[in-house]
């Protein structure tokens, strides 16, 4: 068997085993936040290669999700877990994080398996809705483009602030954007039951204020808005 089968198949076997889709703990949904915040916190610390600030004043929603496990042999395979924040248009405030899971698609063109922190800016209220669906696919229901990087590269957006959702990686200490294929972003339904409570919807997370906030939650809201005053 060879290296790129291998690892086509490890990632297969996450992708489809049953425990892939147990929910964690109340703590252990409040360390994948922290995970989230760090990777934030590392991307608002480069401004000549980081995201524009005025972009991230101007997005509805920002989704976040560390560790990506990518794997690209004949069709890239993507896995990982992450949160997502609203932005009110009115208030400029930001919601509580509701958990989602990122799944197939590629990330990018490169051969092997690698594991990559992937940011996605949503610029308009359509594509925040978008996540609201059963399943969301970048690309397919809504345009996704690179986005671009650097405290200057904000002018060269409005050439592509049609696309809906910019999208970000950082890999190996490098942040730089990144063309997402056909990955779908769904709910991660039983950890948001753990986390906010059953019953409560990622509808109800962005539009009316309704579940928890932890501690890391909290320092990841107060990060943000810190960058978008």
């Amino acid at each position: 068997m060879t290296k790129a089968v291998a690892t086509l198949a490890i990632l297969s076997a996450v992708l489809f085993c049953p425990h892939a889709y147990c929910a964690d703990t109340f703590e252990d949904l409040d360390q994948r936040i922290l995970k989230c915040k760090v990777v934030l916190q590392n991307v608002l610390t480069m401004p000549d290669r980081g995201i524009p600030r005025d972009l991230l004043r101007r997005c509805r929603g920002l989704a976040v999700f560390p560790g990506v496990i990518e794997v690209s042999v004949v069709l890239g395979m993507s896995y990982g877990n992450g949160v997502v924040v609203r932005r009110d248009e009115n208030t400029g405030t930001w919601s509580k994080p509701a958990f989602f899971r990122i799944r197939g698609g590629s990330l990018g063109a490169q051969v092997g398996a690698q594991s990559v922190d992937l940011i996605l800016l949503m610029m308009s209220e359509e594509g925040v809705q978008g996540l609201l669906e059963d399943r969301f696919t970048l690309g397919a229901d809504i345009a996704v483009a690179a986005g671009p990087v650097g405290r200057d590269a904000s002018a060269e957006t409005n050439l592509r602030f049609q696309a809906g959702i910019l999208s970000y990686s950082r890999s190996r200490g490098l942040f730089a954007g990144i063309a997402v294929t056909g990955a779908s972003l769904q709910p991660d339904t039983p950890a948001n039951d753990v986390y906010h409570g059953k019953g409560i919807t990622v509808q109800d997370v962005f539009y009316e204020d309704m579940g928890s906030l932890s501690d890391n939650g909290r320092i990841l809201i107060e990060t943000l808005n810190e960058a978008t005053p």
